[in-house]
């Protein structure tokens, strides 16, 4: 099996050390990205940690096939414990920061402990350097690139930062990089910043060897030449009126399904802000999204599909530059545009207040430095539904991204069944009930009849393509037959690898108190509980939703 290669790097911000650890038989086992990082971050990480203490750690880490020059590898991964949920979590960002992390020669970097003062981290081939920045404390994602740059002649596609959102423990901020991606969700910016750690630099020329099967110039090519997909005009906004017809846009804080002012925000109208080509790292797919509004002078990337709900249909708003703005504030600050988005939509539904740009903008900044209503807001739904007198719509803690489960039923359970909470990518099962581009591998969105077995397979499959790390996006043209080529494994070993990793979150959340309470919805599915069981006895755990005794080795040593 095609592994990353290279030694763990450990990075302690409190102590300033750093120490090497030999890490191949974990890289054999589970590739690298998620995989590695979820393997490490349960055996390193105790199972009773304060997301916000010294003792959580982040796991930056990348995959084999970073070391090639195919379309949909421009990605990476960051794993942790998650101040929003309180279980283990992983995000993945795109851009550019990818290949320049490859080049320190490490497999994977944890940052742990807790510096007293904002500190700057350098890693590079030639060691690990510890700058006290308190000029940069409150800095913008923007000025502390600029500082970078000017400074030590990084680029923004160097940096892993944390914005005033991270530095205010703003429970879901974000890690921003190359400016505009994000690891966005779950709020492991504010464990970056609640560290005192305002950017990790990565750079180096000491990337391994690894040779990739020749398949990767045929998804590159494939990549390229694909230029009737609607991706490529519109990015993830080309879904945004699809979804709007068949009901599954929520909409007015998930009161609706349906948004009159979809076409005002959505694919078309976005596309006519696109001024240019925005890729990552050695990808022709180009489905990015840079966007500038003429009349005001507003440029950023996107805003993606998702921020078009969060800040758009659920917000009320009809407005494709009020949400562009609000997609800007969120990267500029270090935030998760899902889970900031619905936050305000939910403050927007206490007060009445559907609709109000000025007002959602206002409370954007607001949250980012906790004043005010921000500051309640910044703790997440899950933590101020009470208080605002609103319903709960979270899974896990973690806010709903789009793509409605009470529309979409599979997706609904998937959101219940995912580690991570309420995100549409954990099994991404909304593509098989979406049909809009094989019809022969759509199912019928209602119900939940033979669905269990098939969210199993597609949680697996994603964190295989997590672990190498491969975009989602490369759906169209990554078979199974490509992946086993480029991995160099058959590919139910594969599977089986994805399971593992799986596995390895929910026996860490199990340990932290997770169970099948935890897999619920705000809203009703026929059959839910039954097809949960089922869920459940397809991964061979117990029907409380938890890992079996035993089927972890080293299972007590995080703690014990």
């Amino acid at each position: 099996m095609l592994h990353a290669e290279g030694p763990l790097l450990t990075v302690d911000v409190g102590e300033h050390e750093t120490t090497t650890t030999d890490v191949d038989d974990v890289l054999a086992s589970f590739v690298g990205g998620r995989g590695v990082a979820t393997k490490l971050a349960h055996d390193r990480i105790p199972f009773d940690a304060d997301p916000f203490g010294p003792e959580n750690s982040l796991f930056f880490t990348t995959g084999p096939l970073q070391m090639s020059t195919m379309s949909f590898t421009g990605r990476m991964n960051c794993t942790g414990l998650s101040p929003l949920t309180g279980g283990l979590l992983s995000s993945n960002a795109g851009g550019f920061l990818s290949r320049n992390f490859t080049g320190t020669g490490y497999a994977a970097v944890e940052i742990t402990g807790e510096s007293d003062d904002p500190v700057a981290v350098h890693v590079t081939d030639d060691g690990v350097e510890f700058e006290e920045v308190p000029e940069l404390a409150g800095a913008t994602v923007g000025e502390t690139g600029e500082y970078a740059a000017d400074e030590h002649g990084f680029g923004d596609d160097q940096l892993a930062v944390a914005g005033p959102a991270g530095e205010n423990r703003v429970r879901f901020a974000a890690i921003m990089t190359t400016e505009h991606r994000a690891f966005g969700r779950g709020g492991l910016g504010a464990v970056l910043g609640g560290k005192n750690v305002k950017y990790v630099a990565f750079a180096g020329d000491s990337e391994p060897d690894i040779d990739v099967d020749p398949v990767a110039m045929d998804v590159h090519r494939e990549a390229a030449t694909a230029d009737d997909h609607p991706m490529k005009k519109a990015g993830t906004t080309s879904v945004t009126e699809y979804a709007n017809h068949v009901g599954a846009l929520p909409s007015y804080y998930f009161s609706e399904l349906e948004f009159d002012g979809a076409a005002d925000i959505g694919g078309e109208a976005v596309s006519e802000k696109k001024y240019k080509k925005g890729t990552c790292s050695q990808c022709a797919f180009a489905c990015k999204l840079p966007t500038r509004d003429e009349e005001t002078g507003l440029e950023t990337e996107g805003p993606e599909y998702e921020t078009v709900m969060a800040f758009g249909s659920n917000s009320g708003v009809d407005d494709v530059v009020s949400v562009m703005k609000s997609n800007d504030l969120c990267d500029e600050l270090g935030m998760d545009t899902i889970s900031c988005g619905d936050a305000v939509a939910a403050y927007l539904a206490a007060n009445d207040e559907f609709g109000n740009s000025d007002l959602i903008h206002d409370l954007v900044e607001k949250i980012a430095y906790r004043e005010g209503d921000g500051d309640l807001l910044a703790e997440g739904v899950h933590r101020f539904a009470d208080d605002l007198d609103v319903e709960d719509w979270t899974v896990k803690g973690l806010e709903f991204a789009a793509h409605d489960g009470r529309t979409l039923n599979g997706q609904g359970l998937a959101f219940a069944t995912s580690n991570r909470g309420a995100d549409h990518m954990y099994a991404e099962f909304y593509s098989k009930e979406y049909p809009l581009v094989d019809k022969d591998e759509a199912v019928d969105p209602e119900g939940l009849d033979g669905k269990p077995p098939l969210i199993v397979e597609k949680e697996n499959h994603n964190a295989v393509l997590d672990s190498g790390v491969v975009c989602k996006f490369s759906r169209d043209f990554m078979t199974e037959e490509r992946l086993e080529a480029l991995l160099d494994a058959d590919y139910d070993d594969l599977q089986a690898m994805g399971a593992r990793v799986v596995e390895l979150e929910r026996h860490f959340n199990n340990r932290r108190g997770f169970d099948r309470a935890d897999d619920a919805l705000p809203y009703d599915l026929p059959g839910f509980e039954d097809a949960l069981s089922e869920y459940y006895e397809v991964r061979g755990w117990n029907d409380d939703g938890t890992v079996p005794d035993g089927r972890i080795s080293g299972a007590a040593s995080a703690d014990d």
